[in-house]
């Protein structure tokens, strides 16, 4: 059987960057002195004239963005998911948030399989800060023609978006001639009765080889794969927690405040379900690499399909 091609999803931003560079004239482009790593150096080659390197001062950076979308541009501000989220969190917050500015937040090197840069970059709690910011899209794509429409959609959005991508390859299994992305929508990428695994990000390659083994087990799991994690796909939860009656949910980040939580907290409102959280449990990181790291911290396939055994059965 020919090999899954396997692409970081943060190639899918700097190629979908160019290609809406080509299209319209209001993109502007703002890094920090990491325009290969976030992949912007894409659309600086192509329109040097937008794209602006604030050099290792994210905080400006954020203050830049959101000054140019203030004059009828669309700006896209990229670094590391630590520093956009974390050291520029307040600028986010005043700049962008509270003036519900139309700039565009692209956070690459998230989560802990950024690897041997260690715990100082593992940037663990973005999608919780960013939740707590009123009017914040909030977004992980799981492979590069995800991430690609994602950001085309994050274009058409008016108003703050935050998307997060990767650093390491990973699985390419949507057909980009066919896929579709819609902000707030989740996909069922296999469906399933007895239990239901929600993921987001590179996980949900994970959670899909995981429903494959639990089916070998004797065990049908719906895999849904929920990339936006605000606003959250309410409908597709509740259905989902309807049917299969158990829910699994699936992230590269802190059971604190992301995907799980924002699962948990629908349904103690509105369909009280049994959920168990698959994320990093209050802890940093540490430097490794990153496949060995996911593995360690039980963010892989055979954990995943191990917890929703056990929960399956009650």
């Amino acid at each position: 059987m020919a090999s899954v091609k396997k692409i970081a999803t943060r190639q899918g931003y700097g190629a979908a960057l160019k290609e809406l560079g080509e299209l319209h004239d209001d993109i502007v482009v703002f890094d920090a002195d990491l325009a290969g790593s976030t992949q912007t150096g894409v659309f600086g080659k192509a329109f040097p004239d937008r794209h602006f390197n604030c050099g290792i001062a994210e905080g400006n950076m954020m203050a830049a963005a959101a000054g140019a979308a203030a004059m009828g541009m669309v700006a896209f501000a990229s670094s590391f998911a630590m520093f956009a989220a974390g050291r520029a969190y307040e600028q986010v917050r005043n700049s962008i948030g509270y003036t519900q500015l139309n700039v565009k937040i692209g956070a690459s090197h998230g989560g802990i399989s950024v690897g041997e840069d260690g715990a100082s970059h593992q940037c663990l709690e973005d999608y919780a800060l960013m939740r707590s910011i009123p009017g914040m899209v909030v977004m992980s794509p799981a492979d590069e023609v995800e991430a690609r429409a994602m950001v085309k959609a994050a274009y058409e959005h008016e108003g703050p978006v935050y998307m997060r991508f990767g650093r390491s390859p990973v699985p390419v299994f949507h057909d980009e001639d066919e896929f579709v992305f819609t902000i707030g929508k989740g996909e069922v990428m296999r469906e399933g009765t007895d239990v239901a695994i929600i993921a987001n990000g590179l996980l949900v390659a994970e959670a899909v080889e995981a429903g494959k083994l639990l089916e070998q087990r004797g065990i049908s799991a719906r895999v849904i794969d929920m990339a936006t994690i605000k606003p959250l796909d309410e409908e597709l939860v509740l259905k989902a927690a309807r049917e299969c009656g158990r829910i699994v949910t699936c992230e590269e980040h802190s059971v604190i405040g992301g995907l799980g939580e924002a699962v948990c907290s629908l349904l103690s409102e509105k369909l009280p379900t049994p959920v168990k959280r698959i994320g990093i449990d209050d802890v940093f990181g540490h430097s490794g690499p990153a496949a060995a790291l996911l593995e360690e911290f039980g963010l892989c396939a055979e954990n995943i399909a191990r917890v929703a055994e056990g929960w399956s059965k009650g």
